[in-house]
């Protein structure tokens, strides 16, 4: 049972859920991972499986939930768009926001809890300051964490509206500048495209697969790894169905952005987990970037750390999995001189907070 989320995110037809707590289980699974809304989509846009009634009845309520939530973002990005027409400034969508703004199939039936914008680095003050005026304002942080954004991180602290509660993180690059992999951000903007008919624009097609990878294999977290996977999933089969020099071009990007790794680690595990049909030939150049003799290893990584964060799919080696690779993110994206201050403050405040509750 721990795969049948990956069996309908491929889009193709599966026999062996028969009895009411094989649906009762999808469910739990699909929604602890966020991709409930997205089965909805496959559900009634191909008609790939026929669930019974109840089973039915929470795939049209995750699908109001999308709907809902699509209508607060539509607003939330026409009120963006008014202060940045006044700074004149593009206003460039990324992750979640960017799919759905575009009309892109990963947008569909996809969910998520914040806006994600990208900004030059030397124009976020004035982005800032014109958001402060129109209710945007930074949530509560202590001393040390402000400065650690501030001086290491890809984004500044979140901004929250006043009165409407909806979340904004403005990023400058798509990486934290402490990272090995750091990217040039000037390469990201000046590749963004426009969305037809709109005063959105987003990251080029390779971009934006590259920054979901980026996010994915480098973040560390993976509480909606299986989602973020289904979003890869689905950006490249899209992208390449669209453009015969897509594969192309997406490895000589990964190449010049120097995002090779995730790239290889998207291409393999999207291929292997959710039978994405990607061209041999682009696996096996991305593999130039993986480094040798890594792969049994990372495949047992990922592969445990992709489950669903549901119980019927996880156990000890899985958290250990996922342990290892929150410690290899850090470990890419800090030096030890900032890393292990970090590391060690929050271990402090866990057991303090720990000794409180107690």
């Amino acid at each position: 049972m721990s795969d049948l989320i990956s069996e309908y995110l491929m889009i193709k037809v599966k026999d062996d859920i028969h009895t009411a707590p094989d649906w009762e289980l999808l469910l739990r699974q699909a929604r602890s991972v966020g991709v409930l809304s997205r089965l909805t989509f496959f559900w009634k846009e191909y008609r790939l499986f026929n669930p019974p009634q109840h089973f039915a009845y929470h795939l049209d309520s995750a699908e109001t939930y999308w709907l809902s939530q699509k209508r607060i973002v539509n607003w939330e990005l026409y009120n963006l768009s008014q202060v940045f027409k006044l700074l004149n400034i593009r206003l460039i969508l990324l992750k979640g926001t960017a799919y759905s703004a575009s009309g892109l199939n990963a947008g569909l039936g996809r969910v998520f809890s914040d806006i994600d914008i990208l900004v030059p680095k030397h124009q976020l003050k004035e982005v800032k300051d014109a958001l402060k005026w129109h209710g945007w304002f930074p949530e509560p942080m202590d001393d040390y964490d402000q400065r650690y954004y501030e001086r290491w991180m890809h984004e500044l602290p979140p901004l929250r509206h006043i009165k409407r509660g909806t979340s904004l993180d403005i990023h400058h690059n798509i990486l934290p500048q402490t990272c090995i992999l750091y990217p040039d951000a000037d390469l990201l903007l000046k590749a963004a495209v426009n969305v037809a008919d709109t005063d959105f624009w987003v990251l080029s097609p390779e971009d934006m697969v590259l920054h979901s990878a980026s996010h994915l294999f480098l973040g560390g977290e993976f509480e909606n790894g299986l989602r973020d996977l289904s979003d890869i999933d689905l950006l490249l089969r899209e992208f390449s169905g669209k453009d015969l020099s897509f594969w192309q071009n997406l490895h000589y990007r990964a190449e010049m952005l120097g995002l090779g790794k995730p790239l290889f680690y998207s291409l393999r595990y999207a291929n292997k987990i959710l039978g994405t049909p990607v061209p041999d030939s682009a696996i096996q150049a991305s593999s130039i970037f993986a480094g040798c003799g890594k792969n049994r290893v990372m495949d047992y990584l990922f592969l445990q750390a992709l489950k669903p964060y549901h119980s019927s799919c996880t156990n000890t080696l899985t958290g250990f999995a996922r342990w290892l690779l929150f410690l290899r993110s850090h470990w890419l994206k800090m030096p030890l001189h900032i890393l292990v201050p970090h590391l060690a403050r929050k271990a402090w405040l866990r057991l303090a907070d720990n000794t409180k509750k107690t």
